[in-house]
């Protein structure tokens, strides 16, 4: 055999006849290389190959189209072709009711390709819901209009119709999804759903509920924790007292534990795995799961086998938002599959009670993807909506120095130049609070228009009029972002922190507490903090200018959207523009021309897997 010219490129695609896939990466190369490595035809390694691609865009499973269009890039196949496939030895075919199990590392179901993990996956998770439904049963202690108007302060009108229905409705229930967009009140909801369902274990079980809080980020978990606090505070003082019988339920629900999923479940970390699973169930009677639609397919499937079986589940979430950067879209398939099915175990709050509606017809001709209403819609937000067209990088500089001077501005009254006490926590509070003030949300990650760039670009603007600083890594009124979990420091990805400088001048990053147990349940707590030398933080981001994904959990006061100049953008979708306007509280800016602005409006991701078909054809049965 002669040997091979030093230099040359060798094409693995061609050599193993597998149809020429520019889209492909490296590891859907391997996939199909593997799949005729064991025997596979050129025909199984090419769809292989195709299923690898789309789960790294988020599906589920690849659709074998018949006709329209391939999902991809994937050419059209035929039926013969389809036939062909699942005659494969390396594939089992489903026929008739999915199975829990397969040998094979490929299935196809209802007219689906699965990589077999995503086929279990979907499976049991299609399994646990519906036994999780069809297991409702008559409450003991059922909420009566006097108990809901103890719980809502005595409203009976309109804006809390749904929320005292969701109230009422989730007694009896292994599973109850609350969903909702911004200022629809579903943290309000929550708290006194908490209520009910801590009367209803104490009259089945004589005893309060064990009631754990999980999100996908520890910044989320944080966020519901904080405004259940607040919430509970509103409850005591409103106009009508809180019934003392209510009180204990108060102070049950205020001392349950919150954090990521991932602790939540006892990651295993390195070692991978989780300590609870389907043999050591998570020792909780009440699980609710904020930010559901960042929650992917193989996380809500680990968190489903180790929940006991009589446990409450409750899902809380915008279903309209993005969807999780993993696998599937298992929120809103589950939304949509109960929307159909008109259960009782569904309540969508619809009503905003923000002080400034300006902006919630804005998000809802997004969400509908009606670019004629959200024109309407935007010119009526008025001071409240601004839109500046970004087509190049001088355009974007400008912008950015524009944003900057506001930026710089809030960050100085609120002290975060200044040296400040550590003992002082009201004004550590305020520099952390000053955050939240304003923030730019990206589309993209990288590139010229990308949070990346953007960032630095914020941050070499800010350190020029800091003394000391101009060229420093670290400086008083950085903000930082944490982008990977650290259980030893209780610091999870999407947590956001401050860098500020004490009496003696040394830097320290600022954290909010992690608020679980006594700590978030002492009413005299003032502000929970932490610091971290700089040093010492695990892997993190600057955090003026993120993407939208990593802005999932928060909210700001003013928001500035950058999208990319090209419409045809892959990233682009009315879900992404919906999840970033909705982060505002007061204020819009899009930096976008209005050619990309209708494109977004018009492109909605859908992901694809048969999740919401085995949701309609099998667990919305005898859910009662």
């Amino acid at each position: 055999m002669s040997a091979v010219p030093a230099g040359t490129c060798i094409n693995f695609r061609q050599r193993s006849g597998i149809p020429d896939a520019d889209a492909w990466r490296a590891l859907d190369h391997t996939v199909a290389r593997w799949v005729i490595a064991h025997g596979g035809s050129l025909l199984l390694a090419e769809v292989a190959g195709w299923a690898s691609y789309a789960e790294g865009q988020g599906d589920g499973a690849l659709p074998l189209l018949v006709d329209g269009s391939g999902r991809h890039g994937l050419r059209l196949l035929a039926a013969d072709e389809i036939a062909a496939l699942a005659a494969e030895p390396m594939v089992t075919a489903i026929d008739g009711d999915a199975g829990d199990e397969i040998a094979t590392p490929f299935a196809i179901d209802l007219g689906h390709f699965y990589l077999r993990r995503n086929y279990l996956h979907e499976c049991a998770v299609a399994a646990h819901i519906a036994r999780r439904r069809a297991s409702a049963s008559t409450p003991i202690a059922p909420m009566s209009e006097t108990d809901l108007d103890a719980l809502f302060d005595g409203d009976r009108g309109d804006n809390v119709r749904s929320q005292r229905e969701a109230v009422r409705r989730v007694l009896g229930r292994r599973l109850f999804v609350l969903t909702g967009g911004p200022g629809t009140g579903k943290t309000t909801t929550v708290l006194r759903m908490l209520l009910a369902l801590g009367r209803e274990h104490v009259a089945r079980k004589e005893a309060p509920p064990v009631i754990r809080i999980g999100a996908s980020t520890g910044k989320a978990a944080q966020r519901l924790t904080d405004s259940l606090r607040e919430g509970a505070m509103k409850l005591r003082n409103g106009r009508q007292s809180l019934p003392e019988a209510w009180t204990r339920h108060l102070d049950n629900a205020l001392g349950a534990e919150s954090g990521t999923l991932h602790r939540l479940l006892g990651s295993r970390r390195h070692g991978g795995g989780f300590a609870y699973n389907k043999d050591n169930r998570i020792p909780a009677d009440v699980v609710v799961v904020d930010e559901a639609s960042m929650v992917d397919l193989a996380m809500l499937r680990a968190l489903l086998d180790a929940l006991r079986e009589d446990a409450v589940l409750v899902l809380v979430g915008d279903a309209d938002q993005l969807t999780s950067v993993g696998t599937g879209s298992v929120l809103l398939d589950l939304v949509a599959a109960m929307e159909v099915d008109g259960g009782e175990d569904l309540v969508r709050l619809r009503h905003s009670f923000r002080a400034d509606t300006s902006l919630v017809p804005v998000n809802e001709a997004i969400r509908l993807g009606d670019i004629a209403e959200f024109e309407r819609a935007w010119r009526a937000a008025g001071g409240c909506a601004g839109r500046l067209a970004v087509v190049d990088r001088r355009d974007l500089g400008l912008r950015l120095a524009a944003w900057c001077r506001d930026l710089r501005a809030s960050l100085e009254e609120s002290g975060a130049f200044n040296p400040i006490s550590n003992d002082d926590p009201h004004a550590i509070r305020r520099a952390l609070d000053a955050l939240r003030r304003q923030q730019l949300l990206c589309a993209l990650r990288e590139g010229e228009f990308g949070a990346e760039q953007a960032n630095e670009a914020i941050e070499a603007s800010l350190r020029k009029g800091i003394e000391g600083h101009g060229n420093a890594t670290w400086y008083p009124g950085r903000a930082v972002m944490i982008s990977r979990n650290d259980y030893a420091y209780d610091l999870f990805n999407g947590d956001v922190g401050i860098c500020l400088k004490d009496a003696q001048g040394g830097l320290r990053v600022w954290f909010d507490s992690p608020a679980i147990a006594a700590e978030a349940s002492a009413s005299d707590a003032g502000p929970l903090l932490r610091s971290f030398a700089t040093g010492s933080l695990p892997a993190h981001q600057g955090a003026f200018a993120i993407t939208v994904h990593k802005s999932q959990g928060s909210e700001y006061e003013r928001v500035a959207v950058l999208m990319p100049p090209e419409k045809d953008n892959a990233v682009l979708s009315r879900q992404l523009l919906y999840t970033a306007i909705s982060r505002a509280r007061s204020r819009i800016e899009l930096w976008a021309t209005d050619e990309v602005l209708a494109t977004t409006i018009a492109a909605s991701i859908q992901r694809s897997a048969a999740l919401q078909l085995r949701f309609a054809r099998g667990s919305l049965e005898g859910h009662g």
